[in-house]
């Protein structure tokens, strides 16, 4: 199909402050995704919290996502949903400023 889904991949995502990755797309777009929100809510976010876990972030092979591994189960987050998410968090940074 022409969804934007089906072009999307995450290039590189690098922790940057606890809780907070710098993601890069393969159409050059960078940004933020902040996941605190996520590690205060659920058990399975739980052991993200722990620094150490977080920065184990790994881009699945195609980038269609990425995700942890934590006690042999996988918390993933997809590259379109992602990215709406960098893009809403930037927009607001830029409304805030």
């Amino acid at each position: 199909g022409d969804r934007m889904s089906d072009l999307l991949r995450i290039v590189s995502a690098t922790p940057v402050i606890h809780g907070v990755l710098k993601i890069a797309w393969n159409d050059g777009y960078e940004g933020l995704v902040d996941f605190r929100r996520y590690l205060d809510i659920g058990k399975i976010y739980a052991p993200l919290r722990d620094h150490a876990v977080f920065e184990r972030v790994v881009t699945e092979e195609h980038g269609h996502s990425l995700g942890w591994t934590i006690d042999g189960m996988s918390v993933d987050f997809g590259a379109d949903r992602l990215r709406e998410i960098a893009e809403s968090q930037a927009a607001l940074l830029r409304r805030a400023s």
